[in-house]
């Protein structure tokens, strides 16, 4: 075996040793830029890059900056933080809950264009149902028992006389509307400022009941306080009643007359409606506390009449309690379903079988008068006021008059005294004709053509064309020297209104 000697050997290079020579960063980067130009020229042009980028204006500041220059130098413009929405208070734990109007939309009520001047071919609301849903929005909204109010007198179901007529009843409400809200029953005539003032005024007593009755035609005719054409007015009467309510009883207004459940009751009714709808929340504690005096008003096992919870009882205060409970439950208000059981029972009560009349407070009685000379002026038997007061009531009750033939029957009884304005005989009943236009309008058409006929002459065809007078109605009737004027129009323009306040609900 042979063995190789390293020493023996010698290998020449020309690299020194690396113990020998230490070449800096900077000269290897060199050596390598020699043996590659194009790297050392990628390099150059990114740098060339990089600086051409820095030197280009920024858009978004440039665009800034225009916006800056744009603003007048001067102007200041105040900025308004929104604050979220409070949540809503419950209204029984608020003392005194002030009104504030929302922002909302208001709804223009369009003008009627196709009027006729003849008596209407009247059709079915477009939203009539047997069931009452609660598909009610501002102004009436589209469904349910209040769904026609909305542009009633646009509907095609109302001739141009009768539309023409509303409109000018309620510009003369509105003209002798008090600044503060009320309708004044005995001095409204002092808003007659130029040509001879209007007379016919009503006993001051009746203010609240007045107020009352002018707030439910406005209500009547699609206007709430958050829209339609009587906003306003529909305001200011809503806020002067809430003034008028005692606070812990509920009672609206003062017992100082032997009728103040008669001013109530229309309050009453008025402030539910008023409540239910605007969508007003704070107007709630309102309509439910004149629900609860209603209730502790009346008689522990059945009606109402004058006074408290005194064993009387009668038709006619009764009708306008039941038409608040009624509207009361329509929107969700709490109502004692016992009561209207009662009324159910009281009408039977005084409803004769044989004649078909719904008495006063007696079965198969007259309406009531006063004694004396009231009574000979407006003889009982020229209407039929209880049993329409009892029709309508019944309807309101869910009673169907296809199975009831004693509803029938009153229906035909009411026929046969149809409205006719002749002062000399005392004929005139504005109370009468109202509970009655509202009964056949419900009971249909084999009832309504007849009586809409008379409905026209007698009330369309007298109210005042003249002066100050323009849009009302003579009191000339049978209680109108208690409610003067302001009530005749208001109730007469209710009249009218038959047409789209209240949804067919008879079918």
């Amino acid at each position: 075996m042979t063995i190789i000697d390293p020493t023996k050997f010698h290998v020449s290079t020309t690299t020194p040793p690396i113990w020998e020579k230490e070449e800096s960063f900077q000269e290897i980067m060199a050596e390598q830029l020699r043996h590659a130009p194009w790297l050392m020229l990628s390099i150059v042009l990114h740098g060339i890059a990089a600086v051409i980028f820095l030197m280009m204006p920024n858009p978004q500041k440039e665009e800034a900056k225009q916006i800056v220059q744009i603003a007048p130098q001067n102007e200041v413009k105040e900025i308004v933080e929104e604050k979220p929405p409070e949540p809503e208070p419950e209204p029984e734990k608020v003392e005194e809950p002030v009104i504030q109007e929302n922002e909302v939309t208001e709804t223009e009520v369009t003008e009627a264009q196709d009027f006729t001047d003849t008596v209407s071919d009247t059709k079915e609301s477009a939203f009539d149902s047997n069931q009452w849903n609660s598909a009610v929005g501002l102004g009436g909204g589209a469904g349910g028992k209040y769904g026609g109010r909305r542009g009633g007198r646009g509907g095609g179901k109302i001739g141009k006389s009768t539309a023409v007529g509303i409109e000018r009843a309620l510009e003369w409400l509105k003209k002798h509307q008090d600044e503060d809200g009320h309708w004044d029953a005995d001095e409204f005539m002092k808003h007659d400022i130029e040509g001879a003032p209007c007379d016919g005024p009503g006993n001051p007593v009746h203010d609240v009941g007045l107020t009352g009755l002018a707030l439910l035609a406005f209500l009547g005719d699609g206007s709430t306080m958050r829209s339609g054409p009587y906003k306003e007015v529909v305001k200011k009467g809503v806020m002067w009643l809430r003034e008028q309510q005692d606070e812990k009883t509920g009672l609206f207004g003062t017992t100082n007359s032997n009728e103040f459940i008669y001013n109530h009751a229309i309050a009453a009714l008025a402030m539910v409606e008023a409540y239910g709808l605007s969508d007003y929340k704070l107007l709630k504690k309102n309509a439910q506390k004149g629900i609860d005096y209603l209730e502790y008003h009346r008689n522990p096992y059945l009606v109402w009449r004058y006074q408290p919870r005194d064993g009387d009882n009668d038709t006619s205060v009764t009708g306008w309690a039941l038409m608040a409970y009624s509207s009361a439950q329509f929107f969700k208000l709490d109502v004692n379903a016992a009561a209207l059981d009662l009324c159910r029972t009281w009408f039977d009560q005084m409803t004769d079988p044989v004649s078909s009349r719904t008495g006063y407070s007696e079965r198969g009685g007259w309406s009531s008068r006063r004694t004396g000379e009231h009574s000979t002026r407006y003889p009982r038997e020229k209407g039929e006021c209880m049993t329409a007061v009892s029709l309508l009531c019944r309807i309101f009750l869910g009673d169907d008059p296809k199975k009831d033939k004693m509803m029938r029957a009153q229906a035909d009884l009411i026929l046969k005294k149809p409205p006719v304005w002749n002062a000399a005989d005392g004929s005139v009943d504005h109370y009468y004709w109202y509970y009655a236009t509202y009964a056949l309008y419900q009971m249909g058409e084999n009832w309504w053509k007849t009586w809409e006929k008379h409905l026209n002459d007698a009330v369309v065809k007298t109210q005042r064309q003249d002066g100050n007078y323009l849009g009302s109605w003579d009191p000339i009737c049978v209680w109108g020297e208690d409610g003067g004027r302001v009530y005749s129009t208001a109730l007469l323009c209710l009249t009218l209104e038959a047409y789209y306040r209240y949804s067919r609900i008879v079918h």
